[in-house]
């Protein structure tokens, strides 16, 4: 009697939740300094099984990155999704300090903490990252316009710049949260920046 022909092998773990685990360990320690002997503790497999399946330690990088950035896109579209730019903003602001003080996770934030410092043959890291940010910073930019083309914003509105403005608060907040800032001093900056900001409650 001949034996059923195998069909492959089902992979022992699961995915999605081995990308996670991989995250946070580029989170803490950059894409530089996380070595394949932390990464592979972290995931629970062995490096054989990292490089079938991922290939490489830069394309495990760039999975896990594409993971968390699209998890943190849909939270940040879900808080533009409010009836006036002000509001959109304020909760864009905010859902982002939550998350970098979050205690289930590192503090700060993987799309700057991962690649602060690359070696110049990692430089694609930091091209990822940046690409990362820019997406979110679409996002800013394309909910201000609406809100200009809706009239909730005046016309002469500086669309790029209030959008990059918005980021260079959230992205400074990763790092003073990293360093240990807590989310009710983040907060506080928020209540000043909107101050700043020319958009009606």
């Amino acid at each position: 009697m001949s034996a059923t022909p195998a069909v492959g092998r089902p992979r022992a773990f699961d995915e999605e939740a081995v990308l996670d685990r991989a995250a946070e360990v580029f989170w803490r320690h950059g894409y530089d300094g996380a070595s394949l002997s932390a990464l592979t503790s972290a995931m629970g497999i062995n490096r054989p099984s990292l490089y079938s399946t991922f290939g490489s330690k830069e394309q495990l990088f760039r999975r896990a990155f594409a993971r968390y950035h699209e998890e943190k896109l849909a939270d940040t579209r879900a808080a533009l999704d409010r009836p006036t730019a002000y509001a959109a903003v304020r909760a864009y602001l905010c859902v982002s300090a939550d998350g970098l003080t979050a205690g289930n996770q590192p503090p700060g934030c993987l799309s700057i903490q991962g690649g602060l410092a690359c070696a110049p043959g990692n430089a694609g890291i930091s091209d990822v990252l940046a690409a990362g940010r820019a997406g979110t910073e679409a996002a800013l930019e394309e909910r201000l316009a609406r809100a200009v083309r809706e009239g909730d914003l005046p016309e002469d509105t500086d669309i790029s710049g209030l959008a990059r403005f918005v980021m260079a608060l959230s992205e400074g907040h990763a790092v003073h949260a990293a360093a240990g800032a807590s989310r009710e001093e983040l907060q506080a900056s928020i209540d000043m920046a909107m101050r700043a900001v020319p958009l009606r409650p």
